[in-house]
């Protein structure tokens, strides 16, 4: 119960890895907020983990955003961890033949998400002496391949995101890290690559268990990883 509390924000809280880290925090003790868009995948969330906190948001909102944080800091005392794990993939074109619609929404979901996430929540870590971000890059990010260009220019951003703002932050006593998963273990993975090899991938609560690790007292000293999380997959 390393987290009794700290109030946590993990976007992404409904998807397949966003559940097991919601999961994880909560049973280390944290309160635990998650912004969705779906109600009735909150609904779902908040059967299996009751405690779960939810608030509806559009994270590509910046104004919203920021709102929403200041009141759930009003609420809890404060914010002393984030863990942006909201995402999504697309891809399957090689450069010339993919949209700039779909690059866009490569940018938006994977990027603009996280970036204004921080920004929305920095300024409360920062008034609690401290914290911990966490965001979830992917192993394309470092090693893409052919048809990818758009999720994998995304996802690399983050990664120079994360390395910039664990510069800006080490003053403040907050940490920022990355994790780079690779497929996970998830029913959607699983029904889209119906014959893949399923021993090979991680699974999400495995993740979580590094999630959980980063955003602990244990890891204080460790800020700008990027941490691959993909084992043999």
């Amino acid at each position: 119960m390393d987290l009794v509390g700290k109030v946590a924000i993990v976007t992404g809280g409904t998807g397949g890895l966003g559940v097991a880290v919601v999961e994880r925090l909560l049973t280390a003790g944290a309160t635990v907020i998650i912004p969705y868009v779906h109600q009735d995948a909150f609904q779902r969330l908040a059967t299996r983990l009751p405690t779960v906190i939810g608030v509806q948001l559009d994270l590509t909102d910046e104004t919203a955003t920021r709102s929403t944080y200041t009141t759930i800091a009003n609420a809890h005392g404060g914010i002393d961890i984030l863990v942006n794990s909201a995402g999504g993939f697309a891809g399957g074109e090689p450069v010339h033949q993919t949209s700039w619609e779909l690059w866009q929404s490569q940018i938006d979901i994977n990027l603009k998400t996280a970036v204004i996430s921080c920004a929305a929540a920095i300024p409360h870590l920062i008034a609690r002496g401290g914290g911990a971000i966490v965001n979830v890059s992917s192993r394309t990010a470092t090693q893409s391949g052919a048809n990818l260009a758009a999720y994998a220019t995304a996802k690399r951003a983050v990664l120079q995101l994360t390395e910039a703002l664990a510069v800006e932050l080490r003053p403040h006593n907050i940490t920022v890290n990355a994790v780079l998963p690779s497929v996970i273990d998830t029913p959607a993975n699983r029904a889209a690559m119906p014959k893949a090899n399923y021993e090979v991938w991680v699974k999400p609560a495995e993740i979580a268990e590094v999630i959980h690790f980063l955003v602990s007292p244990a890891a204080r000293i460790i800020s700008g990883a990027a941490i691959p999380v993909y084992g043999q997959a």
